[in-house]
């Protein structure tokens, strides 16, 4: 069953419309006379119609701004691309020079999470006492761990999702979310492929093709793997998976 998420527990994060906040010279000015120095990922195309300021599980701070979308096209190449999500491969392709292996950051890290999870165990206050200093810098620990997993996943999905996106005009993806895989032997290799319905590699390519005017197609997992693409037949049997 779902645990519920006590409010006492949440992350802070506060919301900003037009009238909650400015910018001026490059720093962020809060309603209630707060005054943030920002450090820029990149500048922003329009004036921002609002903010959200929220913080991590590892303690960074950060801004998220809203503007407006704005299409950068790419030069056209009259490609096509089909897209199928896998589990030996995070991504197989229609083309040969664009499929993308499975990385296994997760894997990894697998060591390092576990030896944290142990401190953690041995570490762990009763019911309704605080945690010692040494529970929350493993805590902490393990939750740098998992950072650097989530931005390795996502920097190797935007990286492979613009290279396929320079390639190509068309995209069609398979709208594959594995919520079966979550019981079965394979849920650990789906989970660190990332190729859920909120993955980083799915997600990122998505966004990226959005972003440079590309077509993007989603397609029903629904017997994929079985209709043939030059007749239509379909297979009897399910092939085994990728």
């Amino acid at each position: 069953m779902p645990r519920w998420k006590k409010k006492r527990e949440t992350l802070p994060t506060f919301n900003y419309t037009r009238r909650g906040f400015q910018l001026k010279d490059g720093t962020l000015h809060l309603a209630g006379g707060i005054v943030l120095t920002v450090v820029w990922s990149r500048g922003l195309p329009a004036a921002p119609s609002s903010v959200r300021v929220y913080q991590d599980s590892i303690g960074h701070w950060y801004a998220s701004f809203v503007v407006p979308a704005a299409v950068e096209p790419l030069p056209e190449t009259g490609a096509a691309i089909g897209v199928d999500w896998g589990v030996k491969e995070t991504a197989t392709t229609t083309s040969d020079t664009h499929d993308l292996p499975h990385a296994g950051h997760g894997r990894k890290a697998e060591k390092k999470l576990t030896r944290y999870d142990r401190m953690m165990a041995r570490r762990k206050p009763e019911k309704g006492q605080a945690g010692s200093k040494g529970y929350r810098e493993a805590k902490r620990l393990r939750a740098r761990a998992c950072k650097k997993i989530a931005r390795q996943r996502q920097d190797a999905g935007r990286k492979w999702a613009k290279k396929v996106v320079t390639d190509h005009e068309a995209l069609a993806v398979e709208d594959f979310r594995p919520k079966f895989l979550a019981r079965t032997t394979m849920a650990k290799k789906a989970a660190d492929a990332a190729i859920g319905a909120i993955g980083a590699t799915k997600q990122a390519l998505i966004e990226m093709a959005r972003k440079h005017g590309r077509i993007v197609h989603l397609i029903h997992p629904a017997h994929t793997t079985m209709d043939c693409a030059q007749c239509g037949a379909r297979a009897k049997h399910t092939p085994p998976l990728p």
